[in-house]
């Protein structure tokens, strides 16, 4: 499994509440966690989901999401 790693605006638990069921839908359910004490805000992935379609199921949440390096 591939890890990849993404910063949003996703700030609290209930932002991490809307966008819970298009993370789960696109790389399913415990494959992803938002560190919302991290400046950055950022999202982890695991999985073997390509980075565009993380970045847009995000982005259909209403938030946006950007591939770290």
């Amino acid at each position: 499994m591939e890890t990849t790693k993404f910063k949003t605006n996703i700030k609290c638990s209930g932002c991490v509440a809307t966008v819970t069921p298009f993370l789960n839908e696109a790389v399913g359910e415990n494959n992803w966690e938002v560190d919302v004490n991290n400046p950055a805000k950022v999202l982890t992935v695991t999985s073997e989901t390509e980075a565009r379609k993380i970045i847009e199921m995000v982005e259909k949440a209403g938030y946006k999401a950007e591939k770290l390096e």
